[in-house]
């Protein structure tokens, strides 16, 4: 089969399933963790409600400018792809290289999500700080082992996923037709930090709200998968950010409703709390439960997925060849997976909080997004000199809404540096230290292959 004929993509996905990808891609385990901290950041229902719509516009207009980028430069690799093709190779590992370290401290984030679910059932005497991080390494421990033993092992722990997450929040929308008035808050609860400053509560909710849209820059991918793109990609995009806000406030309202702005900000197991005052204490510990599981299974969607990004950089050259070896048998990458963990377990040991991991991954993100929606200016002035593609897919609003996009995170990067100056600082040492990590990367990889030849 010709070269031509095997790479051209057919576009066959459809308005309905569009729609469902991009809700699919947005809706994950933090809605169950980050209201907490959005409404701790808030202080008032009005800035924290606001906060959520403020965050499914953004991630519309991000939607359809990260279309436009994959519909014009369709190559599979993600940030990558597009920051080597637009800027430079050195640039694409930086970005990508804090990517790598992002996605790694999104998954402790999560783990640590579960274990605050399970650590009153399982280690009720013990510290829960203490009880969450011993549960925290315990689970990934116990899930490196299981994806080492190979990927049929691995996949057989998703099944029910979805269907959990989804049966989960339908019963926590449904909370709010049962119980009455605001319940009473849980022990612990806390005050906005940042009460009396309306303006700066509501940009440090910049962190966990786009944290928990995060994941419609994937629409990049599907720019050339789209049959009719200019019509259906922004309404697949719009019915799909419509979907998620519809579900994230409905969501919301209920863990509202139920627990009180006071208690939510003061809960770290919201699905448990709220389906406790429902169902009493015996529901509070079932959900405890299934909500561990649910979570332990999404961060080992991470680990069988992250080192196949290791592998594309590899092919690459940006990382060295050992990161694309591949076990025969159990086609596992032991090498990548094992520094994917590694990469977890030194961020829970230095950062070991949910807050403290959310700010540094936001950190990061914001990076990544900024740089990657700024290729659409690079992208629209190379295609005026070399001619615009066909049939692709071009926004409308250009270019206030992307510059408008790349605005609101730059906002987030503020909002790091204003809750935690140290996190923003030690993010961006790393990362500067992208730079010589490419070139001596880049200096090994050709020795090693000049020293192949020579043999």
């Amino acid at each position: 089969m010709p070269a031509e004929t095997q790479n051209k993509i057919k576009p066959q996905l459809r308005l309905f399933d569009m729609t469902m990808v991009v809700a699919g891609l947005v809706i994950g385990m933090g809605i169950f963790r980050t209201p907490a901290a959005v409404a701790q950041m808030a202080g008032t229902p009005a800035i924290f409600f606001l906060a959520w719509i403020t965050g499914a516009v953004v991630s519309f207009i991000g939607g359809i400018t990260f279309a436009e980028i994959g519909s014009r430069y369709p190559a599979a690799g993600g940030f990558y792809k597009i920051l080597s093709h637009c800027y430079h190779p050195c640039f694409a590992f930086m970005v990508n290289w804090v990517v790598i370290l992002s996605n790694a401290g999104a998954m402790a984030a999560v783990a640590i999500m579960g274990a605050e679910y399970i650590a009153p059932v399982l280690l009720p005497k013990v510290a829960h700080e203490q009880a969450v991080m011993m549960i925290t390494v315990a689970s990934l421990l116990v899930l490196y082992l299981m994806n080492m033993r190979g990927y049929k092992t691995s996949a057989r722990l998703l099944n029910g996923l979805m269907v959990i997450k989804l049966g989960m929040l339908a019963l926590l929308i449904a909370a709010v037709f049962f119980v009455n008035g605001d319940a009473t808050a849980p022990v612990g609860a806390v005050p906005s930090p940042v009460t009396g400053n309306m303006f700066r509560a509501f940009l440090l909710c910049f962190i966990p709200v786009f944290f928990t849209y995060g994941g419609y820059q994937q629409t990049m991918n599907f720019g050339k998968d789209v049959a009719d793109a200019r019509r259906t990609m922004p309404r697949a995009i719009f019915y799909g950010i419509a979907i998620i806000l519809t579900v994230y406030l409905s969501v919301n309202y209920s863990f509202y409703k139920v627990l009180g702005l006071k208690g939510l900000a003061g809960s770290t197991t919201i699905a448990a709390d709220v389906s406790g005052v429902m169902l009493g204490p015996v529901a509070y510990k079932l959900v405890a439960v299934t909500m561990f599981l649910s979570v332990m299974a999404y961060v080992n969607v991470g680990l069988m997925s992250n080192p196949r990004v290791y592998f594309a950089m590899a092919e690459d050259k940006v990382l060295p060849p050992i990161f694309k070896r591949i076990n025969s048998k159990t086609q596992v990458q032991e090498f990548a997976l094992s520094v994917f963990c590694a990469f977890i377990l030194v961020t829970l040991f230095f950062l070991n909080s949910f807050q403290k991991i959310l700010e540094q991954v936001m950190f990061f993100d914001s990076i990544g997004f900024m740089a990657a929606a700024a290729s659409i200016f690079i992208l629209r002035q190379r295609a005026k000199k070399e001619g615009e593609p066909k049939d692709i897919y071009k926004i409308r609003g250009y270019p206030i809404l992307p510059t408008f996009f790349i605005l609101v995170y730059l906002g987030v990067n503020i909002s790091v540096f204003y809750a935690n100056p140290m996190a923003a600082f030690t993010g961006f040492i790393l990362f500067i230290g992208g730079i010589p990590l490419y070139y001596l990367i880049r200096f090994a990889v050709n020795r090693n292959k000049a020293i192949t030849e020579q043999v």
